[in-house]
């Protein structure tokens, strides 16, 4: 019985572990997934936007102010972090 629950323990323990590394989605540690293209992250890479302050400049809002919607995607959501992953 120890055996069997120890064992269940490692499955669910692997199961956990890969899930996670999944989520961080490739070239993890650091990223690779949808939050590399995040507005906190590109203002830390990249510095601010001139005339905003912060990382309000790297918004989908803000975005789509400056360079217009994108084809296929209503409003800003064509610059959500998500959808430049891609």
């Amino acid at each position: 019985m120890k055996k069997i629950l120890s064992l269940a323990a490692m499955v669910a323990m692997l199961a956990v572990a890969s899930s996670a590394a999944d989520a961080k989605g490739p070239g993890a540690p650091g990223g690779g997934g949808a939050s590399s293209f995040s507005p906190g992250q590109s203002f830390r890479d990249n510095g601010p936007v001139t005339g905003t302050n912060g990382a309000s400049g790297y918004a989908p809002g803000q975005q789509m102010q400056s360079n217009g919607p994108v084809n296929g995607y209503p409003g800003a959501s064509g610059y959500a972090p998500g959808k430049l992953k891609h």
